[in-house]
This record gives C-alpha cells, structure tokens and sequence, in this order.
C-alpha cells in the first residue's frame, strides 16, 4: 500500500498544433495588417476586394502564357474514323477519343484541363458547353448546340447521346483552336484535303449563326452562296438543316 501510494503517475501531455502560418502577401495577412492599425470594416473590404481583382487578372495573364506555349506545341488531330454510308460516305473524321487523346499531354502540361457541361438538355435541342481552365482559376469556354440526331436506327437515348458527343468533339477544337487533319497526307507530300471546308471556317461558323435564325433564314444564306462554297459546305448543311429547325419549334 505504501508504495502505491508514493507512485507517481505520469501524463504526456498532448501536442496542440501550432495555428497555420498566413501568407505575407494573402488578403487574410492584409487584413489583419490594417486591423492592427485601426482600419475600419469598408476599408478592408476594399482591400479584400482589390486583392481579389489582382488575382483574377494574374490568373487571366497565366492562362494567356500557358495558351500561347499549347498552340506552340503544334497538337496534331488525326481524322481515324471513315464513314461507311450515308452522303459522307467516304469522308473520314476524328472520334471524341482521338481529339481528347491529342490534345490533353499538351493541355495538362502547360496547366490547362477542358471538361464539359450539359448547359441545355431539352427535349428538341442540346446544348453543350466546353470548359478550358488553368490551374490558377481562369477559365474560357465555348457552347454549341444542335438537335438529337435521330439518323439511323437509333433508339431516343443513342439520339441524344450522338449529339452530345459530336457537341462535345467540336467545342474542345473550337476553344483549343485546332482542326483536324487527314491521315493519309496523299503519300507523305504534305497534301491535305482541301475540297471540304472546317469546323473553323468563317462560313461554317456564318451558316451556324443563320441556322440559329431558323429554316428561311438558312435557305436564303444558302441561296446567296457560290456554287463552290455551297460544295464546300455540303457536309455541314445537315447539321444546320435540323438546327434550323429546332429554332423554328422554339419560336411556335
């Protein structure tokens, strides 16, 4: 009994974590910085506000230097898929999976990353929005819409899932500003086929535009063309066909 009690009990005392250090520079440091100084609730919240400005148009000035060193990159988009049957039979273009293949190396090594978004989905049109942000927190997207693709044996759900990918295709070029290329450059001379026009073209882009406008706005913008734009165009006048459409719905 005695010994038991002279013992002594020993407690290790638990380690309290020490309080995250602040940033000199963040707006939590300035903040406590002008409050030490007697700076009134406005004033920190315009300097609150003015931190928040700076950083915004740093991040903008990252992404414009990250996007200058993608597009020097010279990212390469093969057409690997051929059409089999249909009005394009012949023609060839490049799936979803061979465009993100392509481009996200490029992307994610200079602080880029694309995603989408389903902006719209209504029962007669979608619309998808391409997101292309740096890591600092600038963004840029770009939209396209268009109506389900119900050509072939499609059941509703392949319909909208069709349109959804070839959105998706088109706004990752458009915002990283590429286009595709043939894989057979005609035996390695460098040729490239010339007689379709692209996804950036003025006129593809003009005929999109009209489409938005509704069927007899399209009809007259076709009319109007050269017998060679019209050729050059063919592949892309479907699509505007049933867009044109679609804003005709929307206007009943």
């Amino acid at each position: 009994m005695k010994n038991e009690e002279n013992a002594v009990l020993e407690i290790n005392p638990t380690p309290i974590a020490a309080p995250c250090a602040i940033a000199p520079n963040s707006p939590a440091a300035m903040m406590m910085s002008a409050m030490s100084q007697g700076a009134s609730l406005e004033q920190i919240e315009k300097m609150m506000d003015l931190q928040d400005r700076w950083e915004r148009k740093e991040a903008e000035k990252a992404y414009n230097v990250s996007f200058a060193a993608f597009k020097d990159e010279a990212v390469k988009i093969v057409k690997n898929r051929q059409v089999t049957d249909g009005p394009l039979k012949g023609k060839s273009y490049a799936e979803l999976f061979s465009v993100v293949n392509a481009v996200t190396p490029a992307l994610s090594k200079h602080g880029l990353s694309a995603s989408w978004k389903l902006t719209k989905d209504e029962k007669d049109w979608i619309e998808v929005t391409c997101v292309l942000k740096h890591q600092l927190g600038h963004a840029e997207c770009v939209s396209m819409g268009g109506p389900p693709d119900i050509g072939g044996a499609k059941n509703a759900i392949m319909a909208r899932a069709s349109t959804i990918s070839y959105l998706e295709r088109y706004t990752l070029k458009a915002i990283c500003g590429l286009a595709e290329q043939g894989d057979d450059d005609d035996a390695g001379n460098g040729r490239r086929d010339v007689d379709a026009a692209t996804d950036d073209d003025p006129l593809v882009q003009e005929g999109q535009a009209q489409s938005m406008e509704g069927t007899k706005a399209l009809t007259a913008w076709w009319a109007a063309l050269k017998e060679a734009d019209r050729k050059r165009l063919t592949p892309h006048f479907g699509p505007m066909k049933r867009a044109a459409a679609a804003a005709d719905k929307d206007r009943r």
